[in-house]
C-alpha cells in the first residue's frame, strides 16, 4: 500500500518520499527471502534446502538488512538538508543527486556483500546442518572448514561499515536537527520536524540494535541456539510489518493519500 500510494500520487514524488519508497521495496526483498522457505519448512519434513538456494537466501537476507540501514541513513541526510539548510534544499536534492544517492545505497550494499559471499564460496563445507531458522552468512560460515581468517576479518569490516557509517551519520544529522529545532522560533516547524524525525529514529534504532545483537550472538558460543533463532527471525519479521505503519500513518501527506485511495476503492459510485 505504501509503495502504491507514493507511486501513483505525483504530489508525493519528492526526494523524501522517493527515498522512503526504497524502504518497503527492501522489506519486500527480505520477506521474499525469508517467508517461502519458512513456510516450506513448516509444511514439509525433512527440512532441507539446496546449498545454492541457502546461499541465495542468505545473500538477499543480508541485502535487506544492510540496505535498510543505508536507506535510513540516506533519509536522515535528506531530513538534515531539509531542516538545517532549507534554502539550499532544492539545489542540493535535485533529481540527479537523488538518483545518485539511491544508486549508491544499492550498489554499496551489493558490492560489499558480493565480496563476502565470493570469499565464502571458495571454502569447502565440512557440515550440512544449520541451526538457524533461515540461512545467513554466519550460519553458512559454520559449515565451512579450513582457514576462515580472511572471511572473519572482512565480515567484521562489513558489520563495522554498515553499522558504523549508519550510526555516525544518524548521530550527526539528528544532533544538528535537534540544535536547529531548539533555536527555531516557529513552533509548528519544530513540532513537524520532531514528529518526522521521531518516527525515523525509532525505526533506525530498532533495526540497528536488533541486527547488531543478532550478528553478535553468532560470535559468542555461549549464546543458546533458541536466542539466536528468535533474534534472527525478529529482524526479518518486525521491521517489514512496522515500517508501513510508522511511516504510513505518522506522515500526514501519506496518511491523507492512503485514506483518499481507500475511500475511492470502497465507494460504490
Amino acid at each position: 500500500m505504501l509503495v502504491v500510494t507514493i507511486a501513483i500520487n505525483h504530489n508525493l514524488h519528492k526526494p523524501m518520499y522517493m527515498l522512503l519508497i526504497n524502504l518497503p521495496v527492501c522489506d519486500m526483498m527480505g520477506a521474499t527471502a525469508f517467508f517461502p522457505q519458512m513456510i516450506s519448512s513448516m509444511l514439509y519434513d525433512p527440512r532441507v534446502i539446496l546449498y545454492w538456494a541457502c546461499v541465495t537466501q542468505a545473500f538477499f537476507a543480508h541485502m535487506y538488512g544492510g540496505g535498510s540501514l543505508l536507506i535510513l541513513t540516506a533519509m536522515a541526510l535528506d531530513r538534515y538538508v531539509a531542516i538545517c539548510q532549507p534554502l539550499s534544499y532544492n539545489t542540493i536534492m535535485t533529481n540527479n543527486n537523488l538518483i545518485k544517492m539511491i544508486s549508491a545505497v544499492w550498489l554499496t550494499g551489493f558490492i560489499l556483500l558480493s565480496i563476502s559471499f565470493l570469499l565464502l564460496l571458495r571454502l569447502k563445507n565440512c557440515s550440512s546442518e544449520i541451526n538457524d531458522m533461515f540461512c545467513t552468512y554466519p550460519s553458512l560460515m559454520k559449515l565451512a572448514c579450513g582457514d576462515t581468517n580472511v572471511n572473519n576479518f572482512y565480515g567484521l569490516f562489513t558489520i563495522t561499515f554498515f553499522q558504523g557509517v549508519s550510526l555516525s551519520a544518524i548521530l550527526f544529522t539528528y544532533l544538528q536537527i535537534l540544535i536547529t529545532c531548539v533555536f527555531k522560533k516557529q513552533s509548528d516547524a519544530r513540532s513537524k520536524a520532531i514528529q518526522t524525525c521521531g518516527a525515523h529514529i525509532i525505526v533506525f534504532l530498532f533495526m540497528l540494535l536488533n541486527a547488531f545483537i543478532a550478528l553478535l550472538s553468532h560470535r559468542i558460543a555461549s549464546v543458546p541456539t533458541f536466542v539466536r533463532r528468535v533474534l534472527g527471525v525478529s529482524v526479518m519479521i518486525f521491521p517489514p510489518l512496522l515500517n508501513p505503519l510508522i511511516y504510513g500513518f505518522n506522515t500526514k501527506d501519506i496518511r491523507r493519500n492512503i485514506l483518499a485511495f481507500s475511500k475511492k476503492k470502497t465507494s460504490p459510485f
